[in-house]
């Protein structure tokens, strides 16, 4: 009985100990609507579960069917630069933006699982579209949150080495990333803007999430999508959100109309457990309609298993959604890895 008590402590202890290990640098700025010198909030306060519910949840799950895809069919080389708006599709919330001579990476993920370590944790179940060596000249990198899945150290450091881009990421992250050897980081509260040059503008807006890497960042630094603006329509990427209508309605009024929408809708099962923080292809859809999107494209599924819908499901909802609000099905495309489509 003693050695059984002192195996139990001995392992909460290490857990514990690599907890902390693995936490980010905590923001310490100023206090602001959404931040009380401690912790950030969503709009409406919204909060994602807490430690007991993310018990219930492991030991209530029903899983949906995935397989792993082994076979590394890569898509072609993107062009090195694109006038017009471009978009490829390379994996999960990671995507390449490529307009008016400028090349842009979202949430890139290129490793094998989205962990802080590459033996356990949600492995990867279909390969990048891309392969690494693949893409074109990076000059900016935007990051939503930090998140394993979104902000993933090995991949920011390969292009920190490899192409020396400017990231953009939510106030607080610029921190940890400086820790890791990245050279220009910049970062923005919600409503801020980076100017790239006269014609484009890279604004953080809101998102309805949360934050943390380890036992001791919960909240601690900022989350946020994403609008590059540009005279020949605005792009949105929503990042990691749960669905406030309020707040979608008020980026589309601010920020919007938009030419295109990069929205989530995948990881969103069980409601009960999911929904503060993802949005449902139902709710997609809406979030489509909220921000006045001309053309959207489903993001954040198909590559991890981070929820308990299986690995179609989401493009099987989403089409049910879109039949159901009477929009058509072109104007909210879900895309392969490797593919790209021009903007027109």
């Amino acid at each position: 009985m003693l050695w059984t008590i002192m195996i139990v402590f001995t392992f909460l202890l290490c857990s514990l100990g690599v907890g902390v290990y693995i936490s980010a640098p905590k923001y310490t700025g100023v206090l602001s609507y959404h931040f009380n010198g401690r912790q950030f909030k969503t709009p409406g306060g919204v909060k994602a579960k807490g430690f007991w519910d993310v018990l219930k949840w492991s030991f209530n799950r029903n899983r949906g069917s995935w397989k792993t895809r082994s076979a590394y069919n890569y898509g072609d080389p993107p062009p090195q630069e694109s006038d017009s708006l471009r978009v490829t599709f390379i994996n999960h919330s990671t995507f390449l933006l490529q307009m008016d001579g400028i090349n842009i990476l979202t949430d890139p993920v290129y490793s094998k699982r989205t962990s802080p370590f590459q033996w356990a944790g949600p492995k990867r179940m279909r390969p990048p579209g891309i392969r690494f060596e693949d893409l074109p000249p990076i000059h900016y990198v935007i990051i939503s949150h930090n998140h394993y899945d979104h902000l993933d150290v090995a991949t920011v450091k390969r292009l920190q080495e490899a192409h020396k881009p400017t990231f953009i990421s939510p106030l607080g992250v610029g921190q940890y990333m400086q820790r890791l050897g990245l050279e220009k980081t910049h970062d923005l509260d919600w409503w801020q803007e980076y100017e790239v040059n006269e014609y484009v503008q890279i604004q953080s807006v809101p998102a309805q999430h949360f934050s943390g890497r380890g036992m001791l960042d919960r909240d601690a630094t900022l989350w946020c999508g994403y609008v590059i603006k540009r005279s020949q329509g605005n792009v949105y990427f929503a990042g990691d959100t749960g669905y406030n209508p309020k707040m979608f309605v008020e980026i589309g009024q601010r920020s919007g109309p938009f030419r295109l929408a990069l929205i989530p809708i995948g990881a969103y099962l069980p409601r009960w457990f999911m929904s503060p923080i993802h949005t449902s292809p139902r709710e997609a859809v809406m979030i489509h309609k909220d921000v006045q999107s001309q053309q959207s494209i489903g993001i954040h599924y198909g590559t991890f298993a981070l929820a308990d819908e299986g690995e179609e499901q989401p493009i099987d909802d989403l089409k049910k959604a879109l039949s159901a609000q009477q929009v058509p099905e072109d104007a909210f495309w879900t895309m392969t890895e490797g593919e790209g489509r021009t903007i027109k």
